[in-house]
């Protein structure tokens, strides 16, 4: 499918399609209205820039010239951000986030609207259009505040602050999240969208950009005083989290969270919640490890039952594979639908895990349409991953509509596939005339086969046949369509958690193909997003940009040792150490336990956040927990194991207090409270039998293992350097033999598969091996 690229600009969503002409990007560079004019120097930076795109390229704005050139042309284009790119030709005087900015609201006693979104947000888009490419509401905020456009995936650390801020104003966030700061950054009012004119009791932007702009001018100590208030919950709120002494959270907080979850799971849909439904709220992988280790029955079920009816709705493409981002309604119909990377990659790694402890195909058959959709729809070239698709497409006349790409209608499924078809294809997928969204359609898989089969008079295996045979050439024709805006930028913690999704289900499936994404993803960041040792955050237009968090270390770390395992190449284990050397020099708290969001030597913001809360993504310090145990686990390097101990004590009071506060550290904590096994198997240099010691490994859910995969020899001996658990390993009788050990004593030492796969469930630990 042919993607239009959001770096590229070359699809608006605010205007009519008309390409801009050679000559028309002669225009010079106009004034923005109620704006000082831009220098000498920065107006031909901007001509050039605009030049240098080229006669194809299409602005994005409703402000242009006869000939499709912009009018209005800001700062924004010299930006790599492809967020900040979309807003180039706003008639708003944007700056990008920087000192320059805020200098100049000093200089001229304004207060700064900071607003920030990103590329593929909706309500972004909504605000740009009815907002900030009118000309008039730009003129007011070019001539009392200073504008500023933040890209919330590419700085993360001033979205944490100021969503932070609003929190403590009012409780509620989300993006656009725009907020009016003083010239030192602090803020002291915040909203998120807001709708051009006033509704009810919401006040309209125009109206809250005057009320802003009098109260700071005529009301300053107030001001201040709401600013340094604010400033004080922001610090407490991202701060002060810190261990008090060695307090392990207890098991009962594991207990404590699976009952939790399990009661609030929406018992005939799945999921938690009634207006909205986000995947993220149920987390899948926790309450497998607590049904194995508590053997509740109910969990088990409401997790099925959650996994069911997701794949089931709208939420998830039915043709293409992959999922949206959550729905509005309980039933999963009808979602929101950008697609985003790492939706989909803890989506890929819940279904995984689920069809291993279950047994259940039509999970692992999920999972691989999820990770076949991002190799065929968000993979770059160089084999990193793309971010997101916007959940905006253009329709026939041009005009923007949320999933018309993805929708249906009976006649044109009926064009496609021909009447008879048809008919089965849109009873199947609940294809009808009245459709869910202005007369279209959302594929959904509620009803059975038989059930169709019922109604058009044939077989439920045809039923099946038909639809299977239909997806092709739907796509086919869907891909006619134009598609929604692709941001291509790649950023490396969404990469790590990518990577780990394909390099389980490498590992799982034994599938060359997953591994090689892993990879090859792996590959890319590590060559060219690390410089000096230390990774860059994204990667767009060329060129790696900008500091990594704390996030892009410990999903990249993650995704290493799952790649170690999969692929039996000591490279990864060795690169995901190194990374980790680096997290704990720049970002560790060796006082008060955990990590910091931001290095030593990071920009300081109004609060420098230390990571208590997982959401939409895990926070970096829940998924580090689990790298210091593997990592400690591994090479049986205490300091790893001190560092997690600290990590836990941090948050002891959240865990216990709330334990659905952080449920991917719950898994963490299972780890660590449970028996970790170090699975280590030994191969011949012929690999005799590793096919079938490898299935036994693959067939069976144990989470809290290691793998070391490791031939005889001289990489024997190399690894047992790093891993010393392998010293004095051998592959009996020259066949691969298995080591299960469980704390640092291991058990018998077997080549047979059944044997094997009784030591990774527990059973038979004392029976001597087969001859």
């Amino acid at each position: 499918m042919s993607r239009i690229r959001i770096t590229a600009i070359a699809g608006a969503l605010l205007g009519l399609l008309v390409p801009a002409t050679s000559q028309a990007l002669g225009h010079p560079v106009a004034a923005l209205p109620g704006a000082p004019p831009f220098s000498d120097a920065l107006r031909e930076q901007l001509a050039q820039e605009l030049a240098s795109r080229g006669p194809t390229y299409v602005p994005r704005s409703r402000n242009r010239r006869a000939d499709g050139s912009p009018r209005f042309t800001n700062r924004l284009l010299l930006e790599a951000s492809p967020y900040l790119v979309q807003h180039a030709h706003n008639p708003v005087n944007w700056f990008p986030w920087g000192d320059e900015a805020f200098e100049t609201a000093a200089r001229l006693g304004r207060p700064v609207l900071v607003s920030i979104g990103y590329s593929t947000c909706h309500w972004c888009h909504v605000m740009e259009d009815e907002s900030f490419d009118d000309p008039e509401v730009a003129r007011f905020l070019n001539e009392h505040f200073i504008a500023i456009k933040v890209d919330r995936e590419a700085r993360p650390d001033v979205d944490a602050v100021y969503m932070a801020a609003i929190h403590a104003m009012n409780g509620r966030g989300g993006w656009p999240l725009n907020v009016f700061v003083t010239p030192d950054r602090v803020p002291f009012y915040a909203g998120t969208y807001f709708p051009p004119n006033d509704r009810g009791s919401r006040l309209g932007f125009s109206n809250v950009l005057r009320m802003i702009q009098q109260r700071f001018e005529q009301e300053p100590e107030r001001v201040a005083d709401i600013a340094d208030s604010i400033a004080a919950r922001v610090r407490s709120n991202l701060e002060e989290i810190a261990a008090t002494g060695s307090n392990i959270p207890p098991e009962s907080a594991l207990t404590a969270a699976s009952e939790l979850y399990t009661a609030r799971i929406d018992p005939k849909w799945g999921g938690i919640g009634q207006a909205t439904k986000f995947p993220s709220t149920v987390p899948i992988r926790f309450l497998l490890r607590s049904q194995r280790r508590s053997g509740d029955a109910t969990a088990l079920r409401r997790v099925e039952l959650t996994l069911e009816k997701m794949a089931a709705g709208g939420i998830r493409d039915q043709l293409g594979g992959g999922f949206h981002r959550y729905a509005t309604e309980p039933r999963w119909l009808i979602p929101h639908f950008e697609i985003m990377l790492y939706d989909n990659a803890l989506l890929a790694q819940a279904y995984l895990e689920a069809s291993i402890a279950t047994g259940r195909e039509d999970f692992a058959t999920i999972t691989r349409e999820i990770l076949d959709y991002v190799s065929r729809e968000m993979t770059a070239p160089s084999g990193a991953f793309f971010s997101a698709t916007d959940a905006d497409s253009l329709t026939p006349s041009g005009e923007a509509a949320e999933g018309w790409f993805f929708t249906w209608t009976p006649a044109e499924t009926t064009a496609v596939l021909g009447a008879a078809k048809a008919r089965i294809v849109n009873a199947y997928f609940g294809i009808s005339e009245a459709g869910d969204l202005d007369g279209r359609s959302i594929l959904r898989r509620w009803r059975s086969s038989e059930d169709v089969a019922t109604e058009v008079g044939s077989t439920a295996e045809a039923v099946l046949r038909i639809v299977d045979d239909a997806r092709a050439p739907l796509l086919t024709a869907r891909a006619l369509r134009t598609p929604p805006l692709l941001d291509d930028k790649i950023l490396a913690a969404w990469n790590g958690l990518m990577i780990q999704a394909f390099a389980q289900a490498a590992f799982a499936f034994d599938d060359d193909a997953y591994l090689r994404s892993a990879q090859r993803a792996a590959g890319f960041i590590l060559q060219q997003m690390r410089s000096d040792r230390r990774l860059s955050r994204v990667f767009v237009n060329g060129r790696a940009a900008g500091p990594a968090f704390l996030e892009d270390y410990a999903f990249m770390i993650a995704g290493l040792i799952d790649l170690y395992e999969a692929d039996a190449n000591p490279r990864w284990l060795r690169e995901a150490i190194a990374l980790q050397a680096v997290l704990d020099r720049d970002y560790l708290d060796p006082t008060g336990g955990a990590y910091w969001k931001t290095g030593h030597d990071h920009e300081q913001l109004l609060a420098r956040e230390k990571p208590n809360r997982d959401g939409a993504v895990p926070s970096g310090n829940s998924v580090e927990a689990m790298n210091l145990l593997r990592l400690e686990a591994f090479t049986s390097d205490p300091r790893y194991r001190e560092r997690a101990v600290l990590l836990f004590s941090a948050f002891n009071d959240a865990l216990v207090q709330q334990p659905t506060r952080l449920p991917e550290l719950l898994l963490a904590l299972d780890f660590f409270l449970g028996t970790t096994q170090d699975v280590l198997l030994v191969r011949p240099a012929d690999g005799s039998n590793e096919s079938a010691m490898r299935s036994a490994l693959r067939e069976t859910y144990a989470p809290n293992r290691i793998v070391s995969i490791v031939t005889e020899g001289k990489e024997l001996q190399e690894l047992t350097r790093l891993i010393p658990q392998l010293s004095g390993k051998i592959a009996q009788r020259g066949r691969t033999t298995a080591y299960v050990c469980e704390n640092r004593v291991c058990k018998y030492p077997t080549t047979d598969p059944e044997a094997f796969a009784a030591q990774l469930t527990g059973s038979n630990t004392a029976a001597p091996p087969k001859p």
